[in-house]
């Protein structure tokens, strides 16, 4: 058993491990480093071996690059990705055919007076167009792929799920 995200109790039983490797290199430095707050860059790759590097900075509020993904956004993608793999997932296992998922997901961070902050919630709200089987099933699988979903699991602030399913009309 694996000790939760809080070091409270336990969460698993542990029948596999995983490891991930990211290399996170800084590349804003324009030649004095950090000795001044306004003098840097907050610019980095994010980098995993054998896939295209991802561009990241600060969020602009925070004297980032705004045409660059900063780590709250990756944080709210990486929680919606799981949820729909998850989903989709479920769907192929119990015939709902989904043929488009779009996700418009939002995540609310509150910052306090000494710069510090935390994410109080994330709401996904998943757009899903199925071609067979039964929307109310396909609207219920959303709470199945809730409960499946790693990232999900690992976060210690609410995560809501506010789905439609649309049955299509075209042939598939």
């Amino acid at each position: 058993m694996l000790p939760d995200a809080r070091g409270w109790g336990t969460r698993l039983n542990v029948a596999k491990h995983h490891k991930y490797s990211v290399d996170v290199v800084w590349t804003g430095n324009d030649g004095s480093g950090t000795k001044t707050y306004r003098g840097y860059r907050r610019d980095h790759t994010i980098d995993v071996e054998s896939k295209a590097s991802i561009l990241g900075s600060s969020d602009p509020a925070f004297r980032g690059d705004p045409t660059r993904y900063n780590p709250e956004e990756l944080l709210v993608a990486s929680l919606s990705a799981c949820h729909m793999l998850s989903y989709l997932h479920l769907c192929s296992v119990n015939g709902i055919c989904v043929v488009d998922y779009r996700d418009a997901a939002i995540g609310e961070m509150a910052e306090d007076a000494h710069g510090s902050g935390a994410f109080l919630s994330v709401e996904l709200r998943p757009s899903v167009t199925i071609s067979e089987g039964s929307s109310s099933r396909a609207i219920e699988l959303h709470d199945a792929a809730h409960h499946l979903c790693f990232i999900a699991n690992s976060v210690n602030f609410t995560v809501l799920v506010k789905p439609e399913v649309t049955i299509s009309s075209e042939p598939f």
